[in-house]
């Protein structure tokens, strides 16, 4: 038997899937808020006291456990002496913090 080949079908391209999507949204979030954080050399004490919040709440966005709000952007924003900036993907780099214009 030469010449013959089987090929599996690929499935046809799949609408993203909402909650992959706001996984992967929550994750960049929480990088950025540490990146930045980092970049400040602030504790997550330190963050948490800007924001009103506890240290495991900070450490929860940070893990990616916390859906980004816009309210919550603004918040951390003005903490972080930064303002937010947001791409059209959800992945990670598609948010992040950039120091306030001059």
């Amino acid at each position: 038997m030469t010449g013959s080949h089987t090929r599996w079908p690929r499935p046809g391209v799949r609408p993203e899937d909402p909650e992959r999507a706001a996984i992967r949204e929550a994750l960049a979030f929480g990088k950025a808020v540490y990146d930045r954080r980092v970049a400040l050399g602030l504790s997550v004490a330190d963050l948490a006291q800007r924001v009103d919040m506890t240290p495991d709440e900070v450490e929860c966005i940070e893990e990616g456990g916390t859906e980004p709000t816009v309210a919550l952007l603004r918040l951390l924003a003005a903490a972080l002496e930064a303002d937010v900036r947001l791409t059209s993907g959800h992945d990670l780099g598609s948010v992040w913090f950039e120091t306030h214009a001059a």
